[in-house]
């Protein structure tokens, strides 16, 4: 089971989804992601997320692209050991910041906007 906890902030909107995001579950994320890819800065907040496959990075990064595509961006939090060196691993934190904060994923997004 997932649950997606969406807040809006100033001047962004935080996506924090509960739970493992794997192909049982990434249906429902996909679609989160979906719905928030109006927003201009999405911060996206893993530190929740047990344990995530290749179809939760697939929809990750859809989202990502997304968002990007409506001249957004986007910035991952996730104090997950295990989670974090998947998304290094990977290489997902060359395409979006990856944080191991809260806090430092704003300041990447508020950077990303300067810019």
């Amino acid at each position: 089971m997932l649950e997606i906890n969406v807040e809006h902030h100033d001047g962004y909107v935080s996506c924090r989804p509960v739970g493992e995001l794997d192909a049982y579950t990434v249906a429902q994320f996909r679609e989160a992601l979906t719905e928030l890819a109006e927003y201009r800065f999405i911060l996206i907040e893993l530190s929740d997320v047990p344990f995530m496959d290749s179809a939760g990075l697939g929809a990750l990064i859809g989202g990502i692209r997304r968002a990007r595509d409506n001249d957004g961006d986007v910035a991952v939090a996730c104090n997950r050991e295990a989670l974090t060196r998947l998304l290094h691993t990977t290489g997902f934190d060359r395409i979006v910041p990856v944080c191991e904060t809260v806090e430092e994923a704003v300041v990447a997004l508020i950077d990303s906007a300067d810019q």
